[in-house]
């Protein structure tokens, strides 16, 4: 059995850090103990910046999104096109979106995808919204940037059922090779849906 070579304390911050997406306990610990000695630069700012999150972070009640004010930042933007709404699972799908500036639209998160395994049902989603955000008359075009998994094209399926009667166009993100990369390394469901969605050169 390992022995405590630090404080009940310390040992708390290191559990703490342990959970955060990408970090094992043995990073967790690298990472506690780089916040402890620039405690001045690093910990103070970041113990005030997680309090503001804790006290102004909302989620957006129109798309779905984490911001600081309601309805958030993308859906106030007037440059924004009104006619193109996005549908992510996640709001980490969203802000790589944002990352990659892949769309000026606006978006929609449903929360998950449908996974009757995970109990993951429609009534835990916010597919609902998006159907009544689907019939505004400036609405034109839904994309559906879901991810491609078995969960994810369900859930695609599933939500262009219910927007036929909104008439709208209904989209999907592409499928296939990615740029840069070599087909020799690439899986064969990836080189199968390359295939089928080929393209005029």
């Amino acid at each position: 059995m390992a022995t405590a070579v630090a404080g009940p304390e310390i040992e708390r911050l290191i559990q703490l850090l342990a959970r955060l997406p990408g970090l094992g306990p043995r990073s967790a610990r690298r990472a506690a103990l780089h916040l402890i000695k620039k405690r001045e630069a690093l910990m103070t700012p970041l113990s005030a910046a997680l309090q503001v999150a804790i006290d102004k972070i909302q989620v957006c009640n129109t798309c779905g999104n984490i911001d600081t004010q309601n309805p958030c930042t993308v859906c106030t933007d007037p440059r924004r096109d009104q006619s193109i709404i996005v549908v992510v699972a996640d709001v980490a799908d969203l802000w790589a979106l944002e990352r990659a500036h892949a769309t000026n639209g606006l978006y929609h998160v449903l929360g998950a995808t449908l996974s009757p395994l995970d109990g993951v049902g429609p009534q835990d989603l916010t597919i609902d919204a998006l159907v009544a955000r689907a019939h505004a008359p400036q609405v034109t075009e839904i994309i559906l940037a879901l991810n491609a998994t078995v969960d994810g094209q369900t859930t695609a399926h599933y939500i262009t059922d219910l927007l036929q009667e909104a008439g709208v166009k209904v989209t999907r993100l592409a499928h296939g090779v990615p740029v840069g990369g070599e087909l020799d390394y690439l899986d064969e469901g990836t080189l199968s849906a390359a295939m089928r969605q080929r393209t005029l050169f």
